[in-house]
């Protein structure tokens, strides 16, 4: 499918996930990743002998085509593209910790400088929804932030958790760009602008995604997954023992559909069909891959798929030709369809064997091995378990059979709930019975489908009947009704008035909870089994609900699954958390000595700068003068502000972390306030408390966090 047609060998190793390609004169791509030492190297075969100018790019002295810009941090993310309107070519943008650089290669300048105080992770270059201009996203501690060619900020809003990957494209068919995020708690968001309009829920970290083509995209995970959702539907996925590094999106086969390129932490590269998820192309390098990305890196009008590795290795490969085509992998529908078919086929024939064999002990024995009667059925229930003092708080998974007939095993498959994702219950021979419990332990408040395969036959059976069967944990299942009303209620409460019937709220909630039979109110109240505490719905007679707990992001989690059943495009909310807000408090406080120590370290690590320049000239005069005395005195002294500086440096260091955790509980205040709310007003209140923030307004914020903005 592919045939490499060139590899080159760079002497320069290359970070993972920081490689990129940009036509920075406008003609020609040029391969650029974030190396070493806080630089980034821009290979240009096709202007080999011209020097670059001074300024941050330097020119490389172990490859004549590598170009270096000096950055002095650690590159966190980088890209490349068309940001500004009247641009010759590309713009580099490189990320780090704290600063944001749009670098001009081709005039080598500086397009804007900006400082990020809440960190890029990752960046991602176009436009969105009906901002004008293209953008420069950058995905942080739980903020996103988009600046336009001026370094002008025209986009922020917040999210669940760190940021790890970002993408844009059509995802709603509405012919503008939304953005996906993908974050470290699990989760892949849609935004339009900052409007969150869809939600996806995976395992682990999020580590990349890519467009595929219409609203189809690749999604990567930490532990090694890879797949393909079209649109909030997961078409197919594959998990590997390795990790991914890079995926992207590229027509191998000149079918007109891409397939989905991924390159893994063992240095193998693979394509696989968007369809189904089979392999129809692979290869290795020599060590991890850092990057996949595409572009006319030969200049002869094709495009090439060009694969990085950490050691510099870089590979170009191209779509076979028609005449290599015969002897390579071919996926076309035919072949796909004689694969499927020949599978069905070996499996029809396993299982007519086992009738067949299950036919003759019948007839040769008559004692029924593995003969089951005919209404035999699977049945399966849920109930919460409180903590005992032998076992935990739990939601037990009972599956019996209605008959003589005993459960010799059971495989579930589960996400997110089980180690590797599925749990085998096999008792002993002594405890066989027609009944099995599986405590289940659900670690996050997500709808899980349960996946159900039970072994059932007789007792002396030796052949075994499997029963399958899907079953859904509902989302707050580790929630047990309270009947005890002396308890003291939770301080913390959200308010909101809808114009629905209780009916509806009681539907929604045995459709989110495990209730016990004949609760017809939407007055309940129930213990949470994972955190401790109460929660407790209400509703009055004028439809307004109170939601009472002390976790607001367990309130939050409740508003928004109220308003998805009943289909609320906007809910405004009051809202009232007192300890959490009071630790928010003392965040904000903090936040304020933070930065105040941060700016009396910089100056004094400015004055220590200016002193050792001095101390340095002073030296050197002594060492001419050959008053080799004052020069041992000079260099002393040196020394001992060299290990002052570096002292410094550790406390800025630290306070510099204690900063970013405290700008990262405050974003993450902001959106749990956000999600209390729907639609327009959520988006109110977000844009609100930033403003508050910026302008230093705390009385604001908590005003805002409480009762809304005044126009929603």
């Amino acid at each position: 499918m592919l045939v490499p047609i060139f590899t080159l060998k760079l002497n320069h190793k290359i970070n993972p996930r920081m490689v990129t390609i940009g036509k920075f004169d406008g003609v020609h791509p040029c391969l650029t990743a974030a190396t070493q030492a806080g630089k980034v190297f821009i290979h240009n075969p096709h202007a080999r002998g011209q020097r670059p100018a001074a300024h941050r790019l330097s020119h490389s002295t172990q490859d004549s085509d590598i170009s270096l810009l000096n950055i002095n941090q650690a590159v966190t993310c980088l890209t490349a593209g068309k940001l500004g309107p009247n641009t010759t070519g590309d713009t580099l943008l490189v990320g780090s910790q704290t600063n944001l650089l749009a670098y001009d290669v081709h005039d080598n300048a500086d397009v804007f400088y900006r400082e990020v105080s809440d960190g890029a992770n990752t960046i991602v270059l176009g436009k969105l929804g009906d901002i004008r201009s293209p953008l420069a996203i950058i995905g942080g501690n739980c903020a996103l932030q988009g600046f336009d060619y001026a370094g002008a900020d025209h986009f922020w809003t917040v999210t669940g958790d760190n940021v790890r990957s970002l993408v844009l494209f059509d995802f709603t068919g509405d012919g503008k760009n939304e953005l996906l995020v993908g974050s470290e708690d699990f989760d892949i968001r849609v935004f339009k602008e900052d409007e969150l309009v869809s939600e996806m829920t995976e395992n682990e970290t999020v580590t990349s995604l890519c467009h595929m083509h219409g609203s189809r995209f690749g999604y990567a995970l930490a532990n090694g997954t890879v797949g393909v959702y079209d649109r909030n539907a997961r078409y197919w996925r594959i998990k590997s023992k390795n990790h991914a590094m890079s995926i992207h999106a590229f027509d191998l086969n000149a079918d007109g559909v891409v397939e989905l390129i991924t390159g893994w932490s063992n240095g193998k590269i693979d394509a696989r069909s968007d369809r189904t998820g089979e392999v129809i192309f692979k290869d290795n390098l020599s060590s991890s891959v850092a990057g996949v990305v595409e572009g006319d890196y030969r200049l002869d009008g094709q495009t090439q798929l060009i694969c990085t590795s950490i050691e510099g290795e870089v590979r170009g490969y191209l779509p076979a030709g028609k005449d290599l085509k015969g002897n390579l992998m071919d996926s076309s529908a035919e072949q796909d369809l004689i694969r499927e078919l020949s599978h069905r086929r070996q499996n029809l024939l396993l299982e007519l064997r086992n009738y067949e064999e299950n036919a003759k002990g019948v007839s040769e024995t008559n004692s029924g091995v593995g003969v089951i009667p005919a209404n035999t059925q699977l049945q399966t229930a849920l109930s919460v378990r409180p903590a005992t003092e032998a076992q935990k708080a739990h939601v037990e998974l009972s599956i019996s059979t209605p008959n003589e007939t005993i459960i010799r095993a059971v495989l579930i498959f589960a996400e997110g709930i089980f180690e590797g994702e599925s749990h085998v219950v096999h008792p002993s021979v002594q405890n066989l019975s027609g009944c099995a419990r599986v405590p289940i332990v659900p670690p996050k408040d997500i709808p899980v489908d349960l996946h159900i395969k039970a072994f059932v036959g007789g007792k002396t059976s030796t052949q075994f009947h499997v029963f399958e069967i899907t079953r859904q944990l509902p989302r707050f299942s580790m929630y047990d009704v309270n009947f005890d009303s002396s308890a003291d209620p939770p301080t913390g409460s959200v308010t909101f008035s809808i114009s629905e019937r209780p009916q509806r709220v009681v539907m929604w909630l045995n459709q989110n909870f495990l209730l016990p039979e004949g609760v017809e109110s939407p007055d309940v109240t129930f213990n949470s089994l994972r955190g401790g505490g109460l929660l407790s719905v209400s509703m009055a007679s004028n439809g307004q609900i109170t939601l009472r707990t002390d976790d607001i992001d367990l309130a939050g989690d409740l508003v928004q699954s109220l308003a998805s059943f009943l289909a609320l495009e906007d809910l405004s909310a009051e809202a009232d958390f007192p300890v959490y807000f009071e630790e928010l408090r003392t965040t904000l406080t903090e936040v304020d000595e933070f930065h105040s120590v941060h700016q009396k370290l910089t100056a004094a690590m400015a004055d220590h700068s200016n002193y050792i320049r001095n101390m340095l000239v002073q030296a050197e005069d002594a060492r001419l003068m050959c008053d080799m005395t004052t020069t041992k005195k000079r260099y002393r002294e040196l020394y001992d502000l060299n290990r002052d500086l570096v002292n410094e440096y550790k406390i800025r260091s630290n306070n510099h972390n204690a900063l970013l955790a405290c700008l990262k509980s405050v974003n993450l205040a902001i959106q749990r306030a956000g999600r209390l709310r729907v639609g327009k007003p959520k988006n109110q209140v977000i844009s609100a408390c930033r403003d508050a923030i910026k302008s230093n307004n705390v009385n604001s914020l908590f005003r805002i966090m409480r009762a809304g903005t005044a126009s929603s």
